[in-house]
């Protein structure tokens, strides 16, 4: 755009972004690789934990010989503190790393954020490859961790921020995809070297991630930075580079200069409603404004990092974590592995469904029927188990119900919840406080899923001082699921179709249960002092020489 170019706007709703491309989305494909990170670490992490070597390396017991008995079998296995701590260290650093990241999105960049993330996994991968002992694998899931934290959390930002609005859900749930083929992979990988009588048994497994990082992180280095961060920072120059590479016009382009338009307004009334001055000052921001008000940024907060409670809620994490050592515990079956190997094939296969039902009939729709058919699913596995006897009394028809609802159960999340959470919590935020308010929402979702971690391993136990609930669990997961039902349909609102600034306005303008009805009527860059025939008021204008944005003068429409 040449030096003395003005942004162009219009209030024509519908003309703010450019036709979508192959470009965008083979972009926001490629940056959804970074899913396979958390999908591969739970997937990989159940199988490690019931291969007789690993437990014999942890644990010291000699391993069961051929023809042993069932008490000797049930005794060969991890104490349920030390699965729990495996299990949930993870979680821990990833909490603390989404946090972390963004603060580091907003100082450094999206991109770079994600690329140190990737930086850091390698490190904690490293270690736990190299672990031949409990302590050095703790560690090292610790440390990757916070890669994982800065990965998950800014990927979901990153890809909200550059995919089209037309498509924006559709593109972020390939994130959920690759979490689901990250599981399949780990659970292929756990099966072929679950037989070994050497450290090739775990080592494998864990080393096979560093793979994905190296992927993820030289990828991104070829794709272009968001181009509202650079709004952020006030350099409009970049921005429109960004945003011409990302929706393939050139830089001119009356598509790129409306939709650049329309992001700098936003981010000005954000500003101008937002005071944005110290650090501590920008997190709390987070949470000013009332519970009465639906559109303030407290209630922005809480809808995110309750949504990835809820999520978490769901149970699905206890079937990924501990399904293959659930399933040892079922001593019907003669082959957990592969049993695991099914319930991740059909949760990879029923994923992508989610990309069209997400953009045909929304957010909030989905997230209604998605609770309704787990729950349902739920209790139906702990009614089977609890009226057909224990399984390990050789009732094969129950195990046998029991697992096929739960491969429902895995069907109805993988289509809803697994990417609509995720799809959500990167378009409800301002862009003032959108890299936090991400970063707040990702890090509940680590949050409670250490706390799942942690508590799961006892609920099904069956040592001493430990709970023996095996499948009457699913009467917990049934009830919390019912608990998602009823959220969703008094708190999620729809924000399908809605460009990010939009979705700002729809919040303003509706509550959660009329969202759906919602249409734009006008344009925050038309609001915002524009001209008929669209051109930027002055005030708004930057030369795009590197000058800082000038505040935006408040309009009656405002």
């Amino acid at each position: 755009m040449p030096g003395g170019a003005v942004l162009a706007a219009t209030a024509d709703v519908s003309r703010i972004e450019a036709p979508v491309t192959l470009k965008a989305y083979l972009m926001c494909a490629f940056a959804s690789f970074g899913g396979i990170f958390f999908g591969y670490d739970s997937g990989y992490v159940s199988g490690v934990m019931g291969m007789n070597y690993f437990i014999h390396m942890i644990t010291g017991i000699p391993i069961p010989p051929p023809g042993a008995s069932d008490a000797v079998k049930a005794a060969f296995t991890l104490p349920a503190w030390k699965k729990s701590l495996i299990t949930s260290i993870l979680s821990a650093g990833t909490f603390f790393g989404a946090l972390i990241a963004g603060d580091l999105a907003d100082w450094f960049g999206r991109r770079t954020t994600v690329i140190a993330g990737c930086i850091i996994f390698i490190i904690g991968d490293i270690l736990q490859t190299a672990s031949h002992g409990f302590g050095l694998l703790v560690a090292g899931r610790l440390i990757a961790g916070f890669g994982v934290g800065f990965v998950s959390a800014i990927i979901i930002l990153y890809m909200s921020e550059i995919a089209p609005k037309k498509i924006r859900g559709a593109l972020v749930s390939g994130y959920q995809f690759f979490v689901t083929i990250g599981i399949l992979l780990a659970s292929c990988v756990d099966y072929g070297t679950q037989d070994r009588t050497d450290t090739g048994s775990y080592r494998i497994p864990i080393g096979v991630q560093m793979l994905w990082a190296l992927i993820l992180g030289v990828g991104l280095f070829f794709l272009p930075e968001s181009p509202r961060y650079y709004v952020k920072k006030g350099n409009l120059e970049k921005a429109t580079h960004a945003l011409s590479l990302l929706r393939g016009q050139p830089e001119g382009s009356e598509y790129v200069q409306q939709e650049l338009a329309e992001v700098v307004a936003n981010h000005e009334y954000e500003l101008s409603v937002i005071p944005g001055s110290g650090y501590f000052t920008s997190w709390y921001n987070c949470f000013r404004g009332g519970l009465r008000n639906p559109s303030s940024n407290l209630r922005r907060t809480i809808l995110g990092t309750s949504l990835q409670m809820m999520q978490q809620w769901t149970g699905i994490n206890f079937i990924f974590y501990f399904g293959t050592t659930f399933f040892q515990e079922l001593q019907t079956i003669k082959n957990p592995f592969l049993i695991s190997i099914i319930t991740t094939l059909v949760n990879v296969c029923s994923t992508p469904l989610s990309f069209w039902m997400i953009e045909r009939f929304g957010r909030r729709t989905i997230l209604i029927f998605g609770a309704l058919g787990m729950l349902i699913c739920e209790f139906i596995v702990a009614i089977v188990g609890v009226t057909a006897g224990q399984p390990s009394k050789g009732n094969n028809a129950a195990v046998s119900s029991q697992i096929a609802f739960i491969c429902i159960y895995i069907f109805f999340f993988a289509s809803t919840w697994g990417p609509g959470a995720w799809v959500l919590i990167g378009e409800i935020f301002p862009l003032p406080i959108r890299s936090r308010g991400v970063s707040l929402s990702t890090a509940s979702n680590w949050l409670w899923n250490c706390i799942i971690a942690v508590i799961t391993p006892y609920m099904v136990g069956t040592d001493k001082g430990e709970a023996n609930l095996q499948s009457r669990v699913f009467f917990i997961w049934g009830s919390l699921c019912t608990a998602c039902f009823v959220y969703a349909y008094l708190l999620i609102p729809e924000t399908k179709g809605l460009s990010l600034e939009q979705v700002d306005r729809m919040l303003e303008e509706t509550t959660p249960r009329t969202s759906a009805k919602w249409v734009p009527h006008s344009t925050f860059a038309a609001d915002m002092g524009l001209t008929e025939k669209g051109t930027l008021a002055p005030e708004i204008i930057e030369d795009v020489t590197g000058q800082k944005v000038t505040e935006a003068k408040e309009t009656d429409a405002v």
